[in-house]
Protein backbone atom coordinates (compact mmCIF):
# COMPACT_ATOMS: atom_id res chain seq x y z
CA UNK A 1 0.00 0.00 0.00
CA UNK A 2 2.90 2.34 0.77
CA UNK A 3 4.23 1.74 -2.74
CA UNK A 4 0.93 2.85 -4.25
CA UNK A 5 0.80 5.87 -1.95
CA UNK A 6 4.35 6.86 -2.87
CA UNK A 7 3.60 6.41 -6.55
CA UNK A 8 0.42 8.52 -6.33
CA UNK A 9 2.40 11.43 -4.87
CA UNK A 10 5.30 11.26 -7.36
CA UNK A 11 4.34 9.84 -10.77
CA UNK A 12 0.68 10.91 -10.88
CA UNK A 13 1.40 14.66 -10.45
CA UNK A 14 3.86 14.44 -13.35
CA UNK A 15 1.18 12.91 -15.57
CA UNK A 16 -1.34 15.54 -14.48
CA UNK A 17 1.18 18.29 -15.25
CA UNK A 18 1.85 16.94 -18.74
CA UNK A 19 -1.87 16.65 -19.46
CA UNK A 20 -2.54 20.15 -18.11
CA UNK A 21 0.11 21.78 -20.29
CA UNK A 22 -1.00 19.82 -23.37
CA UNK A 23 -4.60 20.93 -22.90
CA UNK A 24 -3.44 24.50 -22.27
CA UNK A 25 -1.73 24.47 -25.68
CA UNK A 26 -4.95 23.16 -27.22
CA UNK A 27 -6.89 26.04 -25.66
CA UNK A 28 -4.31 28.60 -26.75
CA UNK A 29 -4.40 27.42 -30.35
CA UNK A 30 -8.19 27.44 -30.46
CA UNK A 31 -8.38 30.94 -28.98
CA UNK A 32 -5.77 32.07 -31.53
CA UNK A 33 -8.01 30.75 -34.32
CA UNK A 34 -10.85 32.80 -32.86
CA UNK A 35 -8.63 35.92 -32.69
CA UNK A 36 -9.27 36.46 -28.97
CA UNK A 37 -7.35 39.11 -27.07
CA UNK A 38 -4.81 38.40 -24.32
CA UNK A 39 -7.47 38.03 -21.63
CA UNK A 40 -9.44 35.66 -23.84
CA UNK A 41 -6.39 33.52 -24.61
CA UNK A 42 -5.48 33.17 -20.93
CA UNK A 43 -9.09 32.45 -19.96
CA UNK A 44 -9.59 29.74 -22.57
CA UNK A 45 -6.21 28.19 -21.78
CA UNK A 46 -7.05 28.13 -18.05
CA UNK A 47 -10.50 26.60 -18.54
CA UNK A 48 -9.18 24.00 -20.96
CA UNK A 49 -6.23 23.07 -18.76
CA UNK A 50 -7.97 22.94 -15.37
CA UNK A 51 -11.68 22.47 -16.11
CA UNK A 52 -11.77 18.68 -16.16
CA UNK A 53 -9.47 18.21 -13.18
CA UNK A 54 -11.42 20.74 -11.12
CA UNK A 55 -14.74 19.00 -11.77
CA UNK A 56 -13.14 15.66 -10.94
CA UNK A 57 -11.75 17.01 -7.66
CA UNK A 58 -15.18 18.41 -6.80
CA UNK A 59 -16.83 15.03 -7.40
CA UNK A 60 -14.12 13.23 -5.42
CA UNK A 61 -14.21 15.90 -2.70
CA UNK A 62 -10.47 16.49 -3.06
CA UNK A 63 -9.14 19.62 -1.38
CA UNK A 64 -7.22 21.63 -2.30
CA UNK A 65 -7.79 21.40 -6.05
CA UNK A 66 -4.83 20.17 -8.09
CA UNK A 67 -4.09 23.59 -9.56
CA UNK A 68 -4.37 25.24 -6.14
CA UNK A 69 -1.98 22.72 -4.64
CA UNK A 70 0.43 23.24 -7.55
CA UNK A 71 0.14 26.97 -8.11
CA UNK A 72 3.24 26.89 -10.29
CA UNK A 73 1.07 25.27 -12.97
CA UNK A 74 -1.13 28.37 -13.09
CA UNK A 75 1.95 30.52 -13.67
CA UNK A 76 3.13 28.07 -16.33
CA UNK A 77 -0.20 28.25 -18.19
CA UNK A 78 -0.23 32.06 -18.04
CA UNK A 79 3.38 32.24 -19.21
CA UNK A 80 2.72 29.74 -21.98
CA UNK A 81 -0.28 31.78 -23.09
CA UNK A 82 1.74 35.00 -23.28
CA UNK A 83 4.65 33.34 -25.07
CA UNK A 84 2.46 31.50 -27.56
CA UNK A 85 0.47 34.61 -28.35
CA UNK A 86 3.67 36.56 -29.05
CA UNK A 87 5.04 33.82 -31.30
CA UNK A 88 1.81 33.36 -33.22
CA UNK A 89 1.53 37.10 -33.80
CA UNK A 90 5.10 37.26 -35.09
CA UNK A 91 4.70 34.36 -37.53
CA UNK A 92 1.26 35.44 -38.76
CA UNK A 93 0.33 31.79 -39.08
CA UNK A 94 -3.13 30.61 -38.22
CA UNK A 95 -3.26 27.31 -36.31
CA UNK A 96 -5.09 24.66 -38.28
CA UNK A 97 -7.68 22.34 -36.77
CA UNK A 98 -5.45 19.34 -37.52
CA UNK A 99 -2.57 20.85 -35.54
CA UNK A 100 -4.84 21.48 -32.55
CA UNK A 101 -5.85 17.81 -32.52
CA UNK A 102 -2.29 16.74 -31.59
CA UNK A 103 -2.09 18.20 -28.05
CA UNK A 104 -5.80 17.48 -27.63
CA UNK A 105 -5.30 13.73 -28.23
CA UNK A 106 -2.27 13.64 -25.93
CA UNK A 107 -4.08 15.35 -23.06
CA UNK A 108 -7.15 13.18 -23.65
CA UNK A 109 -5.08 10.06 -22.99
CA UNK A 110 -3.21 11.43 -19.99
CA UNK A 111 -6.25 12.93 -18.26
CA UNK A 112 -8.32 9.79 -18.85
CA UNK A 113 -5.67 7.66 -17.18
CA UNK A 114 -5.02 10.00 -14.24
CA UNK A 115 -8.71 10.63 -13.55
CA UNK A 116 -9.52 6.92 -13.61
CA UNK A 117 -6.53 6.10 -11.43
CA UNK A 118 -7.45 8.70 -8.80
CA UNK A 119 -10.98 7.31 -8.64
CA UNK A 120 -9.64 3.77 -8.17
CA UNK A 121 -7.33 5.00 -5.43
CA UNK A 122 -10.45 6.39 -3.73
CA UNK A 123 -11.93 2.83 -3.86
CA UNK A 124 -14.82 3.78 -6.12
CA UNK A 125 -16.60 1.19 -8.31
CA UNK A 126 -15.02 0.46 -11.68
CA UNK A 127 -17.77 2.09 -13.75
CA UNK A 128 -17.66 5.24 -11.62
CA UNK A 129 -13.87 5.37 -12.03
CA UNK A 130 -14.23 5.09 -15.81
CA UNK A 131 -16.83 7.87 -15.92
CA UNK A 132 -14.65 10.14 -13.78
CA UNK A 133 -11.75 9.47 -16.12
CA UNK A 134 -13.90 10.56 -19.06
CA UNK A 135 -15.10 13.67 -17.21
CA UNK A 136 -11.51 14.63 -16.41
CA UNK A 137 -10.52 14.19 -20.04
CA UNK A 138 -13.38 15.89 -21.90
CA UNK A 139 -14.75 18.62 -19.65
CA UNK A 140 -11.90 21.07 -20.25
CA UNK A 141 -12.31 20.81 -24.00
CA UNK A 142 -16.07 21.18 -23.64
CA UNK A 143 -15.61 24.44 -21.71
CA UNK A 144 -13.08 25.63 -24.30
CA UNK A 145 -15.55 25.15 -27.13
CA UNK A 146 -18.44 26.77 -25.24
CA UNK A 147 -16.41 29.87 -24.43
CA UNK A 148 -15.28 30.04 -28.08
CA UNK A 149 -18.95 29.94 -29.15
CA UNK A 150 -18.76 26.46 -30.68
CA UNK A 151 -20.86 23.37 -30.22
CA UNK A 152 -18.49 21.20 -28.13
CA UNK A 153 -16.53 18.89 -30.41
CA UNK A 154 -17.13 16.00 -28.02
CA UNK A 155 -20.84 16.30 -28.91
CA UNK A 156 -20.74 17.11 -32.62
CA UNK A 157 -17.52 15.50 -33.92
CA UNK A 158 -18.63 12.05 -35.05
CA UNK A 159 -15.04 10.82 -34.98
CA UNK A 160 -14.63 8.82 -31.72
CA UNK A 161 -13.46 11.02 -28.83
CA UNK A 162 -15.15 10.18 -25.55
CA UNK A 163 -15.41 6.59 -26.83
CA UNK A 164 -11.60 6.45 -26.99
CA UNK A 165 -11.42 7.69 -23.41
CA UNK A 166 -14.01 5.09 -22.39
CA UNK A 167 -11.90 2.28 -23.90
CA UNK A 168 -8.64 3.56 -22.41
CA UNK A 169 -10.18 3.91 -18.96
CA UNK A 170 -11.38 0.30 -19.00
CA UNK A 171 -7.87 -0.83 -19.94
CA UNK A 172 -6.58 0.83 -16.78
CA UNK A 173 -9.34 -0.71 -14.67
CA UNK A 174 -8.51 -4.16 -16.03
CA UNK A 175 -4.80 -3.75 -15.34
CA UNK A 176 -5.57 -2.41 -11.87
CA UNK A 177 -7.63 -5.48 -10.96
CA UNK A 178 -5.01 -7.94 -12.23
CA UNK A 179 -2.40 -6.26 -10.05
CA UNK A 180 -0.23 -4.62 -12.71
CA UNK A 181 2.25 -1.93 -11.69
CA UNK A 182 0.35 1.38 -11.30
CA UNK A 183 2.77 3.46 -13.39
CA UNK A 184 2.77 0.83 -16.16
CA UNK A 185 -1.02 0.68 -16.15
CA UNK A 186 -1.20 4.44 -16.35
CA UNK A 187 1.00 4.73 -19.43
CA UNK A 188 -0.68 1.82 -21.21
CA UNK A 189 -4.10 3.38 -20.60
CA UNK A 190 -2.96 6.83 -21.76
CA UNK A 191 -1.32 5.35 -24.86
CA UNK A 192 -4.45 3.34 -25.66
CA UNK A 193 -6.71 6.38 -25.48
CA UNK A 194 -4.41 8.69 -27.44
CA UNK A 195 -3.58 5.94 -29.93
CA UNK A 196 -7.24 5.14 -30.60
CA UNK A 197 -7.98 8.83 -31.10
CA UNK A 198 -5.07 9.13 -33.51
CA UNK A 199 -6.14 6.09 -35.52
CA UNK A 200 -9.75 7.32 -35.55
CA UNK A 201 -8.60 10.61 -37.07
CA UNK A 202 -6.25 8.90 -39.52
CA UNK A 203 -8.79 6.33 -40.70
CA UNK A 204 -11.68 8.80 -40.50
CA UNK A 205 -13.72 6.49 -38.30
CA UNK A 206 -17.08 7.95 -37.41
CA UNK A 207 -19.88 7.19 -35.00
CA UNK A 208 -23.49 6.79 -36.18
CA UNK A 209 -25.08 10.16 -36.92
CA UNK A 210 -28.50 11.51 -37.83
CA UNK A 211 -29.67 10.81 -41.36
CA UNK A 212 -30.16 13.88 -43.54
Amino acid sequence: MSTVSSWSTTVLPVVETMATLAFAVSGILESARKRLDAVGVCTVAFLCAFGGGTLRDLLLDHRPFFWVQHIELVWAVLGLSALSMALLRDTHREPTERFILIPDALSLGLFTASGTQLALLAHLPSLVAVLLGIVTAVFGGLMRDLVCNEIPSVLKDHRPYAVCAFAGAWVLVLLWHVGAEPWWSLWISASTTAGLRGVALWKQWSLPSWRN
